[in-house]
């Protein structure tokens, strides 16, 4: 049994709201800032208490009507971007994974560890090492400045080939001889059998995925040269690209915080299947 202690309870609680705090910190900052004008945000020290033009700056970054580069770049088409985004990788990641470790557990053909493996040694390579490669297949193909260069590339992944590999090899046989009893076909058990098994464990790829999706800088990076097709991770780039005195930080933080939501909302409205599909099989 183990003993608690009151100064070590004391002790990892103060640890744990000072990492909150760090965590945290930033965020309110920037959302103090998104609520200034700028040249509130220009003075030293900064504003740490919420100002007056809150409505103002969502409003002039939302709709694109201020002055500056947000008049081209308006956070609702740059989140557009990122959401058709990031659910496209999503999806397509675990479509292809959960099919691609079908057919390697359940189908016998030749040299089929070979391709796993083939897959599996992909996790080794950086994106660097393959992304001048990829871009010129891509736009070779003609797909610049569209969502199908900013997605397809993106949605084969090793690691939920992997994972769901590993998942199915733990379903009993039993449970596949009797779909092939009732004679169930390949495609008809995946539907009935291992799609429900999986559903924890698709839940938190998804968390995963979506979340690598909405963040891709360096990719959409080089897909995308005409501002319509900036996702907002490249968006806020884009707005700090002058200097100090011409960047409005006030925009610039509202606009981070209209990033964070999303993803946010995600965590939290799938935090149960998210950390059941981390620590139960659900077998």
């Amino acid at each position: 049994m183990v003993e608690r202690h009151r100064f070590l309870n004391l002790l990892s609680h103060l640890v744990l709201c000072l990492g909150v705090l760090v965590i945290v910190f930033p965020i309110y900052l920037a959302l103090v800032g998104s609520s200034h004008s700028a040249q509130d945000m220009v003075q030293s020290p900064i504003p740490l208490w919420f100002g007056h033009d809150t409505w103002n700056n969502y409003h002039t970054i939302l709709l694109g009507e201020g002055p500056g580069v947000t008049s081209q770049l308006p956070v609702t088409r740059m989140m557009w971007v990122s959401l058709v985004t990031a659910l496209s990788i999503a999806f397509g990641k675990i479509v292809i994974s959960l099919l691609s470790a079908f057919a390697i557990v359940y189908f016998q053909f030749p040299f089929r560890k070979t391709v796993f493996w083939g897959i599996f040694v992909t996790l080794m390579l950086p994106v660097e090492v393959r992304i001048v490669p990829t871009y010129q297949v891509v736009a070779d193909f003609g797909m610049v400045n569209s969502f199908a260069g900013l997605t397809i590339p993106l949605i084969a992944s090793a690691t939920a080939t992997f994972l769901f590999r590993q998942f199915f090899l733990t379903v009993p046989d039993e449970l596949t001889e009797a779909a092939k009893m009732d004679g169930a076909s390949p495609l008809r058990f995946f539907w009935d059998v291992l799609l429900p098994l999986s559903r924890t464990s698709i839940a938190a790829l998804f968390v995963i995925q979506f979340i690598y999706g909405w963040n891709q800088y360096l990719w959409p990076l080089l897909m995308s040269t005409e501002e319509r097709m900036y996702p907002i991770v490249v968006g806020i780039r884009s707005m700090t690209a002058g200097s100090d005195a011409q960047v409005q930080w006030n925009l610039v933080m509202a606009t981070a915080i209209l990033a964070l939501l999303p993803p946010a909302l995600v965590v939290v409205g799938m935090q149960k299947w998210f950390i059941k599909g981390l620590i139960d099989t659900e077998k």
